[in-house]
């Protein structure tokens, strides 16, 4: 798979709460940056930051522009997160870096976290 694939199929099985399967295209020591809450080291780490969120809810990643050179791909997203029938999103920038073996490496996430509160507590 070229780099954008390799972020596409992530991107895929993660809002389809497929996790195992997602962490497994990351690299081992892979960092996942949520850039205003902090980083994430490794896969284990990956999988049991983003477990939570997908429990009892429904995530979509709506990418509006991505562009790719060379390993990096970046992407323009809205991150849709639905439970108990509410809605919210969160406009995001997403960068992945992906290492020579094909595996994710670098997941870092820019967002407004004042926008991402709104979310938390919408949800509880």
């Amino acid at each position: 798979m070229t780099p954008q694939e390799t972020v596409n199929q992530f991107i895929h099985l993660v809002t389809s709460a497929q996790l195992e399967a997602a962490v497994a295209l990351c690299a081992e020591d892979v960092e996942y940056d949520n850039v205003p809450m902090g980083k994430n080291m490794g896969r284990q780490a990956v999988q049991e930051f983003l477990s939570p969120m997908l429990d009892g809810m429904e995530v979509e990643f709506i990418t509006h522009r991505e562009a790719a050179t060379g390993n990096i791909v970046m992407n323009e997203r809205t991150d849709r997160f639905t439970k108990n029938g509410k809605t919210a999103d969160i406009l995001v920038t997403g960068v992945f870096e992906v290492n020579d073996a094909g595996e994710i490496a670098l997941w870092r996430d820019y967002f407004d976290m004042g926008q991402a509160a709104e979310v938390f507590a919408l949800f509880g």
